[in-house]
């Protein structure tokens, strides 16, 4: 069969996979449905006892009858609230607030131009993958940001925005344990590791460093990978954008937004300054109650500073240029970029009502629980049991979306039975990173799934779930493909996966 061949059957399949998806009702409507099997299947689940141990404190996980009594005293007082207090909402809102002051002064749409102007067209996707990946270190930036910057940049060079954005997810979600330095997510898996580990050995310890090797490396073949994906499926696929969204003039910059961006890189480097005089020292102003970076407020709480820095940087800007004459310029700038959340708070509305029905339910729980046992069970050699350890955390990762409570499950039953097997809780910890990472990209339950839809909207109008799903299928195949052949190669390689962290286990 020819290349073309095989192109013309990826796409005749994911067009299947589109279609499907998309004549699903609205996204909205989609997980006001999911909600209400949730409280069906609660019903069901509490009629056929279905339950599962949980592997760390041996206790019983059973469902929850969310048609109960009690279950709908609960879901009418605490609508408004799980509403509200939806991570991904209060996230984006404030650091759209921010962003829209760039955005209406002008500084946005010059970074882009200069962007654009400047970088070689060749390398533009793999640098946005790749930033992608690093974007991690710094909260939900890549999703409040890059992502839609990588739709506008794609559009102003002529290619598919939708595109651009695929790229950009792809590295943010797709990619989501790789990186080049070490993030909040590494600290919190190694003393989960660490509890596990002690099962069997009481004096082990899982250094936050244990898989940075690893994923040191991943960056790269992450990067590479999305590229490869979005070049040679996912644009020929869409094809030439015909939409009605204005393209990004791409006129050089004029000697007042030369002056303007000087005095951004100088009020930029003073807030690098700040953070600088904040962290490095040991008793840093900046620094977490432990004393650390990692728990600092600059990383923990970082859409915070993204707004201030954002905010502090398009008024420069837009004063300079003449943008900004007032504060009130300042904050129509603010209100305009809320008008692109309308259908967002809606659809937010209902997911937020189904991810917190899932949680009170136990299903999520159980699912996890008794498919981990029943991998155990299954007395597999070491590269069977790699591949099936990936499939299934990816699996579950459909369901839940928190990488942390589900490591809290998993843990105690894979990294015993590794040790057991005489492999390291460092290699158990990292095969499942790589099965958490790579169904990100097409999973209800990632927490801005919601958002990215609405993201594509913009450029496609009638986009819907079965758009997104069908344009990152490809990049979740080829990530769970390579991404899980390097780490057979590590282990078969004897590589060790960070410092101090082999992929044996020697007692």
């Amino acid at each position: 069969m020819t290349t073309n061949s095989k192109t013309s059957l990826l796409t005749r399949f994911l067009n299947i996979v589109e279609k499907g998806g998309n004549a699903l009702p609205h996204p909205a409507t989609l997980f006001a449905l999911f909600a209400v099997s949730v409280l069906v299947f609660s019903l069901v689940g509490q009629w056929f006892s279905w339950q599962a141990v949980h592997p760390a404190t041996g206790e019983i996980i059973k469902v929850h009858n969310l048609l109960s009594n009690e279950g709908f005293r609960r879901i009418v007082l605490e609508m408004v609230e799980n509403y509200t207090g939806f991570a991904p909402l209060g996230i984006v809102m404030v650091a759209l607030l921010g962003i829209g002051i760039a955005e209406s002064s002008g500084l946005v749409g010059a970074v882009i131009r200069l962007l654009v102007l400047k970088s070689p067209k060749r390398w533009l996707t793999f640098v946005l993958v790749f930033s992608g990946v690093l974007s991690n270190v710094a909260s939900d930036l890549g999703y409040v940001l890059l992502i839609p910057m990588a739709g506008i940049i794609f559009h102003s060079v002529g290619r598919h925005p939708v595109a651009g954005m695929a790229a950009a997810f792809a590295g943010v979600s797709g990619g989501f344990s790789a990186n080049l330095f070490i993030g909040t997510i590494d600290p919190l898996l190694a003393g989960l590791s660490t509890e596990a580990a002690r099962i069997l050995d009481p004096d082990y310890y899982v250094l936050p460093t244990a898989n940075y090797y690893f994923m040191a490396v991943s960056t790269l073949l992450i990067s590479v990978l999305g590229t490869l994906v979005t070049e040679r499926v996912v644009e020929p696929r869409l094809g030439k954008y015909d939409g009605d969204v204005p393209q990004e003039t791409m006129e050089k910059l004029t000697p007042r937004e030369r002056k303007a961006l000087r005095w951004v890189v100088v009020t930029a480097s003073a807030w690098m300054l700040l953070f600088a005089i904040g962290l490095l020292p040991d008793q840093g102003f900046l620094r977490g109650t432990d004393n650390t970076i990692l728990h600092s407020p600059l990383i923990k709480g970082f859409i915070a500073f993204l707004f201030f820095m954002a905010a502090s940087l398009g008024i420069v800007y837009g004063a300079i240029t003449g943008k900004f004459k007032s504060d009130t310029d300042v904050v129509k700038g603010m209100s305009d970029s809320f008008k692109t959340l309308a259908s967002f708070l809606v659809l937010v509305f209902f997911a937020a009502q189904f991810v917190a029905y899932f949680k009170w339910s136990n299903l999520g729980l159980v699912i996890a629980v008794q498919g981990a046992s029943f991998l155990q069970q299954a007395d597999l050699g070491l590269i069977p049991l790699i591949i099936l350890f990936v499939l299934l955390s990816g699996f579950i990762n459909l369901f839940m979306g928190s990488a942390s409570a589900k490591w809290a499950i998993m843990g105690p039953v894979f990294i015993p039975m590794f040790m057991l097997l005489g492999y390291s809780p460092e290699l158990s910890q990292a095969i499942f990173r790589v099965g958490d990472s790579v169904t990100n990209i097409i999973s209800p339950m990632m927490s801005f799934f919601a958002l990215i839809i609405i993201y594509f909207e913009k450029y496609q109008k009638n986009s819907g779930l079965g758009t997104l799903i069908s344009t990152m299928l490809p990049y979740t195949i080829v990530f769970t493909i390579f991404w899980t052949a390097l780490l057979i190669a590590w282990v078969m390689l004897d590589l060790p996966l960070g410092p101090e962290a082999p992929t044996l286990y020697l007692k």
